[in-house]
């Protein structure tokens, strides 16, 4: 079935791109500003060989030593780059292409990153965006915010988090007053970030379930939806057939936390970023392209950027240049949430921490990638002519009987 909505361009090297498009588009990107959220490490540490006995042995010997269990609900960690190192990463690979750029940054919950970014042409306004946190029910989705009004972003921001850290503010009629507030302002954009992703571990079939109450109740104010550069085909594939049923265009986002550029970006010919949020919210259309990298295995790919945010970068600024000085942790002792390395942690912890964090090194080597491609699921190849991939639209109706009211 041909996609009304989206043209799907699926690159297998890299490609002069001016015969198509003016102007080539880095959504969803993260720099040192975002926080990570830790509170996942139980979770995956209990399912994997080897670190799992490692993993239990050190959380019963931090038992019997404090008397209380590893919290992770407060500790996080930072990406390794600055702002303007993203950006320029992102405008080189589109220069690449023969395209002029334009680059949105989303940290999570935060904008000031945004604000430090300069480019070469003085005329080219960088956008002030993020990645909103937002709580519904027993989880939570990530919307990506873009192109703030750069006179009343710090206020707008300021309310959008005031819904995601006030549990007294959270429920549906704030939540629709917040949206509409966005949605009034016309070069705002609002992209639903990998909506598929079980993000709150709550397991696919329930987080499918939310996914469609929300869409059902606050679908109308989302401008797109988000393929992503850190999800497999068949999840983007998924994505695609969903806002194809709901009328939507899809969006891309790289969502790249490491050193290397977003595998997937937007095509346009707009000249100015409010043409393209004009081309997706009031056209209803997009283009996007797969960069040749998104072809590589996922889990190769996700280990490679494992193994740069665990890099060592001497030529950062002190207190950023290990990992473990962009990891916090808050252990109750008085010293409040601060880096690993403020905790003692100058070797960058236990032995078999270390060990691990080289294993994982070793894994996300190009050396290893014929590995994981032989391992990778036939519906996660990804297909190299989009003309010939199958496309199945779902009925709206079945999805979530509807939306709540008409679309903005």
């Amino acid at each position: 079935m041909d996609l009304k909505r989206t043209k799907l361009n699926i690159l297998r090297k890299k490609q002069d791109l001016s015969d198509r498009a003016k102007t080539g588009v880095s959504l969803h990107c993260h720099t040192e500003y975002s926080k990570e959220m830790l509170d996942f490490i139980p979770h995956y540490a209990e399912k994997l060989p080897i670190i799992a006995h490692y993993w239990r042995k050190e959380r019963d010997s931090y038992l019997e030593r404090e008397g209380k269990g590893i919290d992770f609900s407060t500790a996080y960690w930072s990406p390794p780059l600055t702002p303007q190192m993203v950006y320029d990463i992102e405008t080189e690979q589109i220069a690449e292409a023969n395209l002029a750029s334009f680059v949105s940054l989303t940290d999570h919950d935060h904008i000031d990153g945004n604000y430090s970014v300069t480019d070469s042409d003085e005329s080219k306004l960088i956008p002030i965006s993020m990645e909103w946190t937002v709580p519904y029910e027993f989880g939570y989705f990530h919307v990506g915010v873009h192109n703030l009004p750069k006179s009343s972003a710090a206020d707008i921001t300021k309310l959008l988090l005031d819904y995601t850290f006030n549990e007294e503010s959270q429920n549906n009629d704030r939540l629709n007053e917040l949206f509409s507030m966005l949605h009034e302002l016309p070069h705002v954009l609002v992209i639903l970030n990998h909506p598929i992703w079980d993000i709150e571990l709550a397991g696919a079939e329930r987080h499918g379930q939310l996914l469609k109450d929300f869409l059902r109740v606050h679908g109308r104010w989302i401008h797109a939806l988000e393929i992503n550069g850190f999800r497999s085909w068949s999840e983007n594939k998924a994505v695609i057939e969903l806002a194809e049923a709901f009328g939507l265009p899809v969006a891309t986002g790289g969502d790249r936390h490491g050193c290397k550029p977003n595998t997937v970006i937007n095509l346009t010919q707009a000249e100015t970023f409010e043409e393209f949020v004009e081309e997706i919210r009031k056209d209803r259309r997009s283009e996007v392209a797969l960069m040749p990298e998104y072809e590589h295995p996922l889990h190769s790919r996700q280990l490679q950027s494992f193994s740069e945010i665990l890099s060592h970068y001497p030529d950062f600024v002190e207190h950023r240049r290990r990992w473990f000085d962009r990891v916090f942790f808050d252990r109750d002792d008085g010293k409040g949430l601060v880096s690993l390395s403020a905790h003692g942690w100058d070797r960058g912890g236990p032995s078999w921490l270390r060990l691990a964090i080289k294993t994982l090194a070793f894994l996300g080597s190009p050396t290893m990638r014929p590995v994981f491609r032989v391992a990778r699921k036939k519906k996660d190849r990804v297909p190299s002519d989009p003309a010939a991939t199958s496309f199945e639209i779902p009925d709206q109706k079945e999805i979530s009987g509807g939306l709540s009211s008409e679309t903005a």
